[in-house]
């Protein structure tokens, strides 16, 4: 045996836990008693000694931006800067190290947190930053405000049209771009952004893979291009590629459909391809949601729909034909009601297939759309801290439809299968906060008492299974990974604190001792494995 762990409570599903566990190349060979495993054992195994901590399988987080959240880890970071001021203040900083006329990016502020809750202005950066062009985006990426630099860069001015599925804010005395662009807008500017070196994403590869091993994060599924797609290959071949990765193909519009046609599907122990991961919608956060209803306080506005229903229909419909899994991102309850007419059109055109595809996000359901993901076989893809996060203000948005709002024990009941992630970076990737919001939907500080909307809670058992065994599911893997049982990926963490013997609260101090990826000890915190 390569690998054995004795003295564990090995969650197995439910409340069963097992004791020791048994590892060669890579798989899980044996659970079972310690007696049992320590027979197994020879001079060449390396042991980890439970000390009847908890031990799990590695969390697979279904919904993330890798890459750039390992950018993000390395550059500016504005999530929590309290205003405007202090907004500028980091731009300038992180400019004070940067030769002139290099980009800065990445960023994700968040307006919601500053007194008043205004929108960035151009005018802000300009001032806090000169020399350089600037594009920053909202945390939830269907937002970002570009400085006067980046504009003209970007061919940007008062006579740009918005772009269909987008919109470029203009000031209402000026008639002059605020820098404020929105969902398909935003592409105007990161059309035209460099792209990073190998060496650059090797570093943010590796930044974001240490994070991800420290959080006990062992597979992670997201969208990128075919340049990160080609880089995580070399990763791979090179031996570095230390988490599995199902890579999504992004798809903007009708052409990036046809390119999908001759392009293989990967499927390696490691890294996964054959989703396509398409945008029905924008977000809350940047009032681009679409809705059956216009948003509070708004007459006109009901979001905005990234492509008109019969496009996505289309698209959908080809891409099913093809073959390809879809990841499709839909948020407010016009966008899902659309995407699940799309899918279910595409099911009618096309030949019977189990590829499995997903809602992401899945914000805002109506009751009546539930009974459809069942009918067709859709999963919802969910991120539970969400919802302790976006209560700050999403009534704000909707007022008494939050009822409708980031729904995840209504899906379980109507036995639409679940898959757990977080957004990450637009909320942190740390898999202890999302079973916590999945839990309790209280804010980390606490309140509303009792969970905000509470019947929406699940119990630790239900989302343990779909953060492992739900989102391998999603991924097509479920033999082979998300359970600690004989033949599956050997890929377990090890807890300080057994989740169901203490407080919900307790979870958010608790920590990742050791995180083993295909039975490579790739994290020990405090250098226990022997």
């Amino acid at each position: 045996m390569d690998l054995i762990l004795i003295n564990g409570a090995i969650w197995r599903s439910g409340q069963s836990f097992a004791q020791a566990l048994a590892v060669n190349h890579g798989r899980i060979t044996a659970v079972g008693a310690n007696e049992e495993i320590l027979r197994l054992r020879t001079h060449q195994s390396r042991c980890i000694d439970a000390g009847g901590r908890l031990v799990l399988p590695g969390f697979n987080d279904s919904h993330v931006h890798f890459l750039e959240g390992g950018f993000h880890l390395l550059g500016v970071d504005l999530r929590d800067a309290a205003s405007p001021a202090e907004m500028g203040r980091r731009l300038a900083h992180a400019a004070a190290g940067l030769p002139p006329g290099n980009w800065i990016s990445g960023g994700f502020w968040d307006h919601e947190r500053w007194p008043g809750k205004p929108l960035p202005h151009r005018a802000l950066i300009d001032a806090a930053v000169p020399d350089h062009p600037v594009f920053v985006v909202r945390l939830d990426w269907h937002m970002g405000v570009a400085n006067s630099q980046a504009l003209r860069l970007a061919g940007i001015d008062a006579d740009t049209p918005s772009p269909a599925g987008g919109a470029i804010d203009l000031d209402p005395a000026s008639g002059a771009p605020t820098g404020i662009l929105r969902d398909e807008a935003m592409r105007l500017i990161t059309r035209i952004l460099p792209a990073p070196s190998t060496a650059e994403r090797q570093k943010a590869a590796g930044s974001a893979m240490q994070h991800a091993a420290r959080l006990g994060v062992t597979t992670v599924q997201g969208s990128c291009t075919a340049e990160e797609l080609a880089f995580y290959r070399a990763l791979e071949q090179e031996g570095k590629l230390k988490c599995r990765i199902s890579a999504w193909h992004s798809v903007a519009g009708p052409e990036d459909v046809e390119k999908m046609a001759g392009e293989p599907k990967l499927d390696t122990p490691l890294l996964r391809s054959g989703t396509a991961k398409l945008f029905s919608d924008g977000s809350f956060g940047a009032s681009t949601a679409w809705l059956f209803e216009p948003y509070e306080g708004s007459a006109a506005n009901f979001g905005l729909a990234i492509h008109a229903p019969e496009m996505l229909q289309k698209m959908v419909t080809r891409i099913d034909a093809l073959g390809w899994q879809m990841a499709i991102h839909a948020i407010g309850d016009r966008a899902v009601h659309e995407t699940l007419t799309a899918l279910e059109r595409a099911q009618a055109a096309n030949a019977a297939g189990a590829r499995r595809h997903r809602i992401e996000h899945a914000q805002m359901v109506r009751t009546q759309d539930m009974p459809r993901f069942k009918k067709l076989g859709i999963l919802a893809s969910l991120q539970p801290s969400h919802a302790i996060d976006d209560l700050r203000w999403i009534a704000d948005r909707i007022g008494t439809r939050t009822a409708l709002a980031y729904r995840y024990r209504s899906f379980v009941e109507h036995g639409i299968p679940v898959a757990l992630g977080t957004d990450w970076t637009v909320e942190p990737l740390t898999p202890l906060l999302t079973l916590y919001a999945a839990v309790t939907r209280e804010k980390p500080g606490g309140g509303p008492a009792g969970g905000w909307h509470s019947r929406e809670c699940v119990g630790l058992a239900q989302a343990l299974q779909d953060y492992t065994r739900g989102s391998a599911f999603a991924m097509g893997r479920e033999t082979v990974q998300g359970a600690l049982t004989p033949g599956y990926y050997a890929d377990f963490i090890v807890l300080d604190q057994n989740l169901f013997e203490t407080n919900p609260r307790d979870w958010l101090a608790a920590g990742v001792d050791v995180t083993v990826v295909a039975g490579e000890v790739i994290y020990d915190r405090n250098n226990a494995v022997g």
